[in-house]
């Protein structure tokens, strides 16, 4: 279990769901790092249960000064950073995803922010405390290739976030530093009380369990194991692309 020994990781969000999930393989792997994320609480206990190889560090992700802090702070307590987790995002809190009729531009821009925007001057701020030959890894969402009610904003940033990859990567070359995203499906979150009143939960993801050809929804190890693989060696000829993992839910059709 040391893929990742001696490796520095900062994942942002990583206070909880998916990113908790990838920290905590990080850390199996034998990574130590920051986690980050805006929920001081969510962060002490994430950090209780990493151990003292990680540390949180406060902070908004939609601004740029944090942005800069999160960096600046890991990088003074471990002295390099080898991988960067773009994992913060998802839905805006207070605001509901909708359809087109009731979107206003405030929420356009503030999902856009969060899902999009935040994700390229995540990376652009980390540039000057990353190796070279560093390991970046943006979250995007199979969201990106299948279409949800309510969901055109959230799917069309995590398009743009699947394209940054491509192009980011571009321009790292010489630096040798790999971008890829990782495009989680229906995963076993807390996320859903967000979503649907809690009596509704259990309900809202057994519809999901029987849309996804495996049988059962994804879990934040599953997402994790994965970054470890992208974060490793082990992918160091894979730059610029995707893994889909949904338990085939984009390209395998259940037939009923």
């Amino acid at each position: 279990m040391s893929k990742l020994k001696g490796k520095v990781a900062v994942i942002t969000g990583g206070n909880s769901g998916i990113g908790f999930g990838i920290a905590e393989a990080l850390k199996n792997e034998g990574a130590v790092g920051a986690i980050t994320g805006r929920n001081l609480e969510t962060i002490e206990q994430s950090i209780g249960k990493l151990g003292a190889g990680f540390i949180g560090i406060q902070g908004d992700v939609t601004k740029m000064e944090d942005l800069e802090r999160i960096f600046r702070d890991a990088f003074e307590r471990f002295g390099k950073i080898d991988t960067v987790v773009v994992n913060a995002g998802g839905i805006v809190d207070g605001i509901p995803m909708a359809a087109i009729a009731d979107v206003t531009e405030e929420s356009y821009d503030r999902y856009m922010n969060l899902n999009l925007k935040s994700s390229y001057f995540t990376v652009q701020k980390a540039l000057p405390y990353l190796n070279d030959g560093a390991s970046i890894i943006l979250i995007g969402s199979s969201a990106a290739h299948r279409a949800a009610p309510g969901m055109a904003i959230y799917g069309a940033a995590k398009s743009a976030v699947i394209s940054f990859a491509k192009g980011l990567s571009l321009d790292l070359l010489e630096r040798k530093i790999r971008v890829n995203t990782l495009s989680p499906g229906s995963i076993d979150t807390p996320v859903f009380g967000k979503i649907v009143p809690q009596e509704q939960v259990e309900q809202v993801k057994q519809v999901w369990k029987d849309l996804i050809p495996v049988g059962r929804m994804g879990l934040p190890s599953d997402m994790g194991k994965a970054v470890v693989f992208l974060a490793s060696d082990d992918s160091s000829f894979i730059v610029g692309t995707e893994i889909l993992s949904d338990g085939g839910m984009t390209n395998i059709s259940l037939m009923k």
